[in-house]
């Protein structure tokens, strides 16, 4: 009669550890959302007053800036726990 097979190695099982919970820093969270905001409103103010003192300068750049800020805010926003 043959033998059964059996399992040479154990199954590994990992060692258990407390996790602790991850915080984020207070400041993020507000620096993410202004960052928003502020790309959000720098790119509809191009688009409203495209002669305003500060941003008629800047013609077509002014939208890279404002994309610039809210990819900003997006990158801020895969640190947040």
């Amino acid at each position: 009669m043959p033998k059964p097979k059996t399992r040479k190695k154990a199954v590994y099982t990992p060692p258990q550890t407390t996790q602790q919970v991850k915080m984020s820093p207070r400041w993020l969270a507000p620096v993410m959302v202004a960052s928003w905001i502020i790309g959000i409103l720098w790119i509809a103010v191009y688009y409203v007053a495209p002669t305003a003192p500060l941003i008629g300068a800047l013609t077509n750049w002014n939208l890279l800036i404002g994309f610039v800020f809210i990819i900003f805010g997006v990158v801020l926003s895969t640190r947040w726990r």
